[in-house]
């Protein structure tokens, strides 16, 4: 069975048989369907006249805003349901998650999960503090025909403790409760672990999340199979791996002698680098690297750390996976950017961050509804006999894109699509005008 149609058919199954349950699932496909045509932005209003106008189905508008704003979308078993659609997930025999946090600015001052959040990437024309959403974001490294893709798996939005102190939010009557940024991603990727159970998983992310804040708490929860990759600070002091002394009086030594900080080894250890080729950043590239075991008092632990050097840089990377090898380290540290990609395909070309939006239940639904449309357009692609061809293609990038397979998901949607039928009694089958709009997009 094609992968739109299995998956309606599982959608179904978590919808109640009734009535009303069964118009929830036809509604709830429409919108699906309506935000994966790329012709319009993701805002409600725009949905609900694509609905009408490709699809045939005319919903009452005050019905419809009741239906985005609903708490009976149960996104817990509609994410499992996608998160086990995806084909061979694991990578080299691990499950890749790439974790970060973005912000998605917004003008409305009651709009759910706001606050001013301190943007580094702004630019010299923007502001440092803008008014926005701050989401902690956990996602699948894959490659899928020959490039690095970041499907997003799940997500949380976090609001400072100054936020909370300053006005009591609520969401359905109950007060919101302070979680760390850490709190949040381990509770996000225990989630994944126990759909995909007993797979080691390896968090790729940045120096900000590359601590024991994280990696504590993980191995509490999930035990010696989770391991964090991350980049090392160049303050970082590293240790050498103690020497065992018998005899000698008091409890064993658990770090040896001071080698310095990660700098000062830089330079130390630049004349034993070697070059590998690696598939990196989109293209097979050569890179200078060396590697060392070490001690490192951040995580209390051993750690392999690979630094890699270019003409007048370097960075140092490190890993509580001592098994994985310096190319595999590089590589899953440079597929690691493809969850920024993934934050401009869920906001830009997905459109999440059109929505003005501002109860509590429909700003979630709204920003599941566009990371579940996201992981299906990758999950369609990964069910492709070959890739889509690139649109605009140079001599110097020619892979497709995340708006390629969309294209493709868009056209196969003209057709049988998920593969139900919401026309309303007495209309036919499929409006004309699909296959007009479906031409033009793809």
């Amino acid at each position: 069975m094609p992968i739109l149609p299995a998956l309606a058919t599982q959608f179904q199954c978590l919808f109640p048989a009734t009535d009303s349950g069964q118009e929830r699932w036809q509604w709830f496909v429409l919108t699906l369907q309506a935000i994966l045509v790329p012709i319009t932005a993701s805002r409600t209003s725009n949905l609900l006249r694509a609905i009408a106008t490709l699809f045939g189905v005319q919903i009452a508008q005050s019905r419809y805003y009741t239906f985005m704003a609903s708490v009976k979308l149960h996104w817990v078993s509609i994410w499992e349901v996608l998160w086990r659609a995806i084909p061979d997930p694991l990578t080299e025999g691990r499950l890749l998650f790439a974790l970060d946090d973005s912000i998605n600015p917004k003008t409305g001052r009651k709009v759910f999960g706001c606050q001013h959040t301190f943007d580094h990437a702004a630019k010299t024309n923007q502001s440092q503090y803008p008014w926005a959403q701050t989401i902690v974001t956990v996602g699948l490294l894959k490659v899928i025909h020959g490039r690095w893709s970041c499907l997003p798996l799940a997500f949380a939005f976090y609001l400072r403790l100054q936020t909370l102190q300053a006005g009591c939010i609520r969401v359905r009557g109950e007060a919101v409760v302070f979680q760390s940024k850490f709190a949040q991603a381990v509770r996000l990727i225990e989630r994944l672990a126990r759909v995909f159970a007993r797979a080691p998983i390896l968090v790729v992310a940045d120096s900000w999340f590359g601590n024991n804040g994280l990696l504590k708490p993980l191995r509490a929860a999930l035990g010696p199979r989770a391991h964090l990759l991350s980049r090392l600070r160049v303050n970082a002091v590293l240790y050498e791996q103690p020497t065992p002394t018998p005899g000698a009086p008091g409890r064993p030594r658990k770090y040896g002698a001071r080698l310095g900080n990660t700098a000062q080894l830089a330079a130390t250890l630049r004349s034993g680098a070697r070059a590998y080729t690696l598939n990196l950043y989109g293209g097979v590239r050569e890179v200078t690297a060396v590697e060392r075991l070490v001690m490192l008092k951040t995580l209390r632990c051993q750690v392999r750390v690979v630094w890699v050097f270019r003409k007048t840089q370097w960075i140092a990377l490190m890993t509580t996976d001592l098994t994985l090898s310096v190319a595999q380290i590089v590589e899953y540290y440079g597929a690691r950017w493809k969850i920024e990609a993934g934050f401009r395909e869920i906001k830009q070309e997905i459109g999440s961050a059109e929505t003005q939006t501002r109860n509590p239940d429909a700003v979630t639904n709204h920003l599941n509804f566009c990371m579940a449309a996201t992981t299906i357009t990758w999950i369609y692609g990964a069910h492709l006999h070959k890739a889509p061809p690139r649109r605009y293609a140079t001599a110097k990038r020619t892979e497709y894109a995340f708006a390629d397979l969309r294209r493709a998901l868009a056209k196969d949607l003209g057709g049988e699509g998920f593969g139900i039928d919401c026309q309303m009694p007495g209309n036919a089958t499929r409006n004309p005008l699909i296959a007009t709009v479906m031409d033009l997009v793809a």
